[in-house]
């Protein structure tokens, strides 16, 4: 028992063109239920979108900090740990440093001599304007004074690179946090002896965060800063800032950046995450992966163009594919408002075709 008709089909493809003609297919309501065939209007889930795309969630470099050893020394403390919450100046560990000793005894002595010189200058300039000594012996007590200022600068500098008080010696050398955050990785370990600038923590800002998208680029090509993204199956959104201008060369993809400012506690610094972003208006429109057919090296769509007792009519209409991801796909030559295929296409393929059941 045949469920379906014999229909004869013209399809022609106009070489060089996307256009495809072809006449309508009628299917009668018996047919249209053995095929399985549903319909859908394009445009009616809303905004269009890009589908979704590959990201990568990440801290912006203007809102991370380092707390490095200053100097050679042994961990003595540590107040922290990954995940921890940290205020800007929040003592996170204790260094014991020799060298960071030498570095105050250093300033010290340092002070102490410009301190001397500037009395000795002083009783000099006073001797020389009694005409008591030579100019020449003023002039070299000034240069021996500036010579000390210098040096006793230049080591005060050190102890605040260093983070180290001045004018004591002795204790263990704090580190703080310069930033208010939380600590996203631990570098050293207790009773560890480490050398200058080692990694102690990494402290992070984390609102707002980054997001950078990997998107073909036909998709990019059309895409603004501004435009609205979102992260799938979440409430997350947040806005294009930046679209990449060099093309990867193996995967032929453009590098976007997003910022997102809400429900960004949800989110983790280095998780892969499948981006949503709004297509630009005329950019296309979204339709199920399930309403597309390949014939002839082409991708077609079957849209419904009348409907009556008798059935409903179909014609085959190549399209251009923008990207696609998951089950759907964005795709151009199709306007809102038409209603076309989204199950049961493979059988309108083979009527298409004038591949029949016998």
């Amino acid at each position: 028992m045949h469920f379906l008709t014999r229909l004869t089909v013209t399809a022609a493809l106009l070489a060089g063109n996307l256009a495809c003609a072809a006449e309508p297919m009628l299917l009668q309501p018996a047919q249209i239920k053995a095929l399985g065939i549903e319909t859908a209007v394009v445009g009616e889930g809303g905004p269009g979108k890009t589908g979704t795309l590959p990201g990568r969630v990440l801290v912006p470099n203007e809102q991370m900090r380092v707390v490095a050893a200053p100097v050679g020394g042994m961990v003595e403390m540590l107040a922290v740990a990954p995940g921890s919450t940290v205020k800007r100046g929040q003592v996170v560990a204790h260094l014991a440093s020799p060298q960071a000793l030498e570095l105050q005894r250093d300033a010290l002595q340092s002070g102490s001599q410009a301190a001397l010189l500037q009395q000795s200058l002083k009783r000099d300039e006073q001797l020389f304007a009694e005409g008591l000594i030579a100019e020449s012996r003023l002039q070299a007590t000034r240069a021996t004074a500036a010579q000390a200022a210098a040096q006793s600068s230049q080591q005060r500098q050190s102890l605040a690179l260093a983070g180290v008080a001045p004018g004591k010696l002795g204790g263990p050398l704090a580190l703080t946090t310069p930033i208010d955050g939380v600590v996203l990785e631990q570098g050293v370990q207790l009773g560890q002896r480490v050398e200058t600038s080692a990694l102690i923590y990494r402290i992070a800002k984390l609102s707002p965060l980054w997001l950078e998208i990997q998107a073909p680029l036909a998709l990019a090509a059309g895409l603004k800063e501004g435009g609205s993204i979102k992260i799938a199956n979440s409430e997350v959104s947040g806005k294009l800032i930046a679209i990449g201008r060099a093309v990867d060369p193996a995967s032929q993809t453009v590098l976007l950046r997003a910022a997102v400012s809400q429900g960004t506690a949800t989110l983790y610094p280095g998780q892969v995450v499948e981006v949503e972003i709004a297509a630009s208006p005329g950019q296309g429109q979204r339709l199920p992966a399930s309403a597309l057919a390949r014939n002839a090296g082409k991708t077609l769509v079957f849209v419904q163009t009348a409907a009556s007792d008798k059935g409903l009519s179909f014609t085959a209409r190549p399209l251009r594919v923008i990207s696609q991801g998951g089950d759907s796909v964005l795709v151009d030559g199709l306007q809102a408002g038409e209603r076309v295929a989204v199950k049961g296409v493979s059988g309108l393929k083979a009527l298409l075709t004038g591949v029949g059941s016998e």
